[in-house]
C-alpha cells in the first residue's frame, strides 16, 4: 500500500534558496525531531549528495523508539535544476511500522521574483497487509505534522542564507 502526503506553502525568497535549502544544506537542521520521531544527528558517505544517483547514510540520536546511529539511506533519483527534487528514504535500520521506504517531492514554481510556492510531498510504502490501516492513520496524522514542521525549518534556512554543503 502507498499512503501520500502533501502539503505547501510559499516562500518570500529566491527560488535557488526555495529549492536548494532543503536538499544542500545541513539535514540536522531541517529534521530536527518530533515526538517519536528522532532528530537527524549527521550523515556519512554523502560525498555526491545531490546528485541523481547518489545516497548518502543518515544517522539519528537515541528516541524512545531508537537506539541511536545509522537510522536509513537517502538517494536522490531526480533533481530538475530549480524546479523539482525526487528522493527516496529507504534500508531502515529499526522497524517504521511495516514501512519500507518513503519517496519524497520537493517541487518549485515561481510565482513572481521572491515569492516561490513549494509542494511537498511524501508517498510511504507499505508491505504488511495487516498494518495498513495504522499506515494510513501514521501518513495522514503524525506524517503530515511532521512535514509541516519541516516546511518551517527550511523556511527559517532559506530566509537567513544557510550555507549549502553540497553542490
Amino acid at each position: 500500500m502507498i499512503s501520500t502526503v502533501k502539503v505547501s506553502t510559499i516562500y518570500e525568497c529566491s527560488l535557488e534558496r526555495t529549492f536548494k535549502t532543503p536538499m544542500l544544506c545541513d539535514v540536522s537542521k531541517v529534521h530536527t525531531g518530533f515526538g517519536l520521531m528522532p532528530k537527524v544527528t549527521h550523515c556519512t558517505e554523502d560525498e555526491n549528495w545531490g546528485k541523481p544517483g547518489y545516497s548518502k547514510s543518515v544517522f539519528a540520536a537515541k528516541s524512545l523508539t531508537f537506539k541511536g546511529g545509522e537510522a536509513s539511506t537517502d538517494k536522490v533519483l531526480e533533481r530538475l535544476e530549480n524546479k523539482y527534487w525526487k528522493i527516496e528514504v529507504s534500508d531502515f535500520k529499526a522497524w517504521m511500522l511495516g514501512f519500507s521506504k518513503f519517496v519524497g517531492e520537493w517541487k518549485t514554481s515561481e510565482i513572481e521574483p521572491n515569492q516561490v510556492l513549494i509542494e511537498y510531498r511524501y508517498a510511504l510504502h507499505s508491505d504488511i497487509a495487516l498494518l495498513y490501516p495504522l499506515n494510513w492513520l501514521f501518513a495522514k496524522t503524525f506524517w503530515k505534522i511532521y512535514m509541516k514542521r519541516v516546511l518551517e525549518n527550511v523556511r527559517i534556512m532559506a530566509y537567513n542564507n544557510e550555507p549549502y554543503l553540497y553542490e
